[in-house]
C-alpha cells in the first residue's frame, strides 16, 4: 500500500519515517531553543535567612544578623554571611532568600564598579544605594518576579550623618533609627525602641544587637545563635568575624510540657 507525501507517491513505513525525524527535530527544536521554553518565576523561596536588625549609634550605624540558611525547616547552612559591604560607606543585610540576596549583590557590584570607572570624584552613598534598591525592588514586584528579600540598609550619607533605612520586596521604604526584619520586627523592634539612642556608645550599641538577637534565638525556630555584626563610621566598613552568643536554657526546667 502506497501513502503521498506532497505530489509524491511513498510507501507507508517511509511516511512513518518522515513522520518520526520531523517529530525528532521538534523535540530538538523545543530542548535547544530557550525561546519555545515557558517563563517561569521564582513561587516560593527555597533557602533562606531570617531576621536582621540594625540600629543608629554615637559614631555610626551598626547592623547585625545571624549567619544560619534554611533549606526550608532544615537548618542546612550555618556559615551564609548575609551582611555585606556596598561601596565605602555602606552595609546592605538581607531576609529572605538567600539567591535572591547574591544577585542582588552582584547587581550592586556592578554599580559601584560603574561608579569606579567614572572616576567623577563622586561616590554613591547610603541614601543613593537605598534609593537605587527601593526601584529595583518595585521593579521586579511591578514584573510579577519580585526578589523575595526584605533589605536593612545602613551607613553614612554624603554630610557624614547615619542613615538607616528599609527595603521590602513590594518597594515599600522606610527610614528609622531603628529597623528590624523578619521575626525580629514582632519581638526585637520593642526592645530596639525601648533602649536604643542615637548618642548611644559602641559598647551599648553592641550589647543592644547581642541580647536581641539571643531573644530570637530562643524564640526563632530558624535562628541561631551564631551571629555577625557590622558597622558603618567615618572610619569605614568593618563586619565581624562570626561567633557564638552565650545561651541559657536552665529557664527551661521550669517549663512544663
Amino acid at each position: 500500500m502506497e501513502a503521498s507525501v506532497g505530489y509524491w507517491p511513498v510507501k507507508e513505513d517511509k511516511v512513518f519515517a518522515l513522520q518520526s525525524q520531523q517529530t525528532h527535530q521538534m523535540r530538538q527544536n523545543y530542548i535547544y531553543r530557550p525561546q519555545t521554553q515557558p517563563i517561569t518565576h521564582t513561587t516560593d523561596p527555597i533557602v533562606t535567612g531570617t531576621s536582621v536588625l540594625g540600629i543608629k549609634y554615637k559614631d555610626g550605624v551598626m547592623l547585625a544578623a545571624d549567619t544560619l540558611a534554611s533549606y526550608g525547616s532544615l537548618a542546612r547552612f550555618r556559615e551564609m554571611q548575609r551582611l555585606e559591604k556596598v561601596g565605602n560607606s555602606t552595609l546592605i543585610g538581607a531576609s529572605g532568600e538567600i539567591s535572591d540576596f547574591q544577585f542582588i549583590m552582584e547587581d550592586l557590584n556592578k554599580v559601584m564598579t560603574q561608579e569606579f570607572v567614572r572616576d567623577d570624584g563622586y561616590n554613591m552613598t547610603a541614601p543613593e544605594v537605598y534609593s537605587y534598591m527601593s526601584r529595583v525592588m518595585y521593579n521586579r514586584r511591578s514584573k510579577m518576579d519580585p526578589y523575595y528579600n526584605a533589605l536593612v540598609i545602613g551607613g553614612l550619607n554624603a554630610a557624614g550623618a547615619p542613615f538607616l533605612g528599609y527595603v521590602d520586596m513590594y518597594g515599600t521604604t522606610y527610614e528609622d533609627n531603628q529597623i528590624a526584619t523578619g521575626y525580629g520586627n514582632y519581638l526585637a523592634r520593642p526592645l530596639l525602641r525601648k533602649y536604643q539612642r542615637n548618642d548611644m556608645s559602641e559598647e551599648e550599641a553592641k550589647k543592644l544587637l547581642e541580647d536581641s538577637l539571643r531573644v530570637l534565638f530562643y524564640r526563632d525556630a530558624r535562628s541561631t545563635n551564631k551571629i555577625q555584626l557590622a558597622k558603618v563610621t567615618k572610619d569605614g566598613v568593618v563586619i565581624s568575624q562570626s561567633y557564638e552568643l552565650e545561651t541559657n536554657w536552665d529557664i527551661g526546667k521550669g517549663v512544663s510540657h
